[in-house]
């Protein structure tokens, strides 16, 4: 599952409407402290309309809002959404616009992407949570290309677990040092490693337990030693 937390701010954006289409996807609705999405708890995206950029500019808080975003040790991206018939009546002059797009990007580094509406930006936020993926385990997306290294097949294998995304699974064998360490580690101590929490330590100890046979059926036991 892609674990995305969005702002409850963006309730009316219907970019959450469209995430929840997507079976792959776990979406929590809360109050971010930057940003309006969090993705894996690795990547964190502002989403702007291109009236709220004009509003922003007119107002002076675009810059702020993008200092503060550059500073979380997160990856983050600006989403710009809409079309030019969105600026109609705006009365801010493209140059304008162009001036504080290359501010963003060139001088405060941060990346821009593009999208027509909010189904287009909602499919973004789901390639780079992809992306982020194959980047954090190593991979390229290049088909029959498997990752390199002890490190990477452990995190990939760790992926395969319930609610464990790359992030997560890069947590997991910081703290126990090897995918032995995480598979026999009890629920206390997973739940205490960042970004893993009561239930989602259940969960993976739920995955991992050897389940215990029932020998009490006679019938089990005479096919048992049969084998």
């Amino acid at each position: 599952m892609i674990e995305i937390i969005a702002d409850d701010r963006e309730r009316n954006g219907n970019v959450i409407e469209r995430l929840r289409e997507h079976a792959e996807v776990s979406l929590t609705i809360g109050r971010l402290p930057l940003g309006d999405y969090r993705i894996d708890e690795a990547l964190l995206i502002e989403r702007k309309t291109l009236p709220d950029l004009v509003a922003s500019i007119k107002d002076g808080r675009l810059f702020g809002q993008a200092h503060r975003l550059i500073g979380s040790p997160l990856r983050k991206a600006l989403i710009l959404e809409g079309t030019a018939a969105d600026l109609a009546g705006s009365g801010m002059r493209r140059e304008a616009i162009q001036g504080a797009l290359i501010g963003l990007t060139l001088y405060l580094s941060l990346p821009l992407l593009r999208s027509r509406d909010p189904a287009e930006t909602a499919q973004l936020m789901l390639f780079a949570a992809r992306q982020g993926r194959l980047v954090a385990t190593g991979t390229v997306p290049r088909p029959g290309r498997r990752p390199r290294g002890k490190s990477r097949i452990q995190s990939r294998v760790l992926q395969g677990l319930p609610g464990i995304g790359p992030q997560r699974a890069r947590y997991l064998l910081e703290t126990f040092g090897s995918l032995e360490g995480v598979i026999q580690a009890d629920t206390e101590s997973l739940a205490s490693v960042r970004g893993i929490g009561q239930a989602t330590a259940e969960t993976i100890r739920w995955a991992v337990k050897e389940p215990n046979p029932d020998y009490s059926s006679s019938d089990e036991m005479t096919s048992l030693w049969e084998i």
